[in-house]
């Protein structure tokens, strides 16, 4: 398989990672072997990291989506990024470069909730900015 065959496998996997080998060996034309072998290659080059699930969040009560911008000290980044790990309503958490330090995705039962969880993150040491958006729709 090709290096773009590679990143069509890729994308089935991503939407699937339970797709059956053989199914995707038939989509591919290929044997299922082939399949498993790329895999296992992909697998022990470190491409596929791990496997993991998506959770429809509003099916267990969480309505409220937001992605939250944070502006912190740079004495504090470390710190702040240890106790924003810890909290159940963070599901990402990544570092920028862009127009906040750090970004967090949060998962509330509602809008009570999530304004709560801003007044913490406005409490903690070191947060200097906190500029949340709620999700209206994720789109892909």
């Amino acid at each position: 398989m090709t290096r773009f065959s590679n990143l069509k496998l890729l994308k089935l996997l991503k939407e699937n990672a339970r797709m059956p080998f053989l199914h995707i060996a038939r989509l591919f034309g290929v044997s299922e072997t082939a399949i498993r072998k790329r895999v296992r290659k992909l697998e022990e080059e470190g491409v596929i990291r791990r496997y993991t699930i998506e959770i429809d969040y509003k099916k267990l009560g969480y309505e409220v989506q937001a992605i939250i911008g944070l502006d912190v000290k740079p004495e504090q980044l470390i710190n702040i990024i240890e106790q924003l790990k810890e909290l159940n309503e963070v599901t990402s958490l990544y570092s920028t470069s862009g127009d906040h330090v750090l970004i967090a995705e949060c998962w509330f039962k509602d809008n009570g909730e999530l304004m709560n969880f801003v007044k913490k993150l406005n409490s903690m040491t070191g947060v200097t900015r906190v500029c949340p958006a709620i999700v209206v729709e994720k789109i892909k």
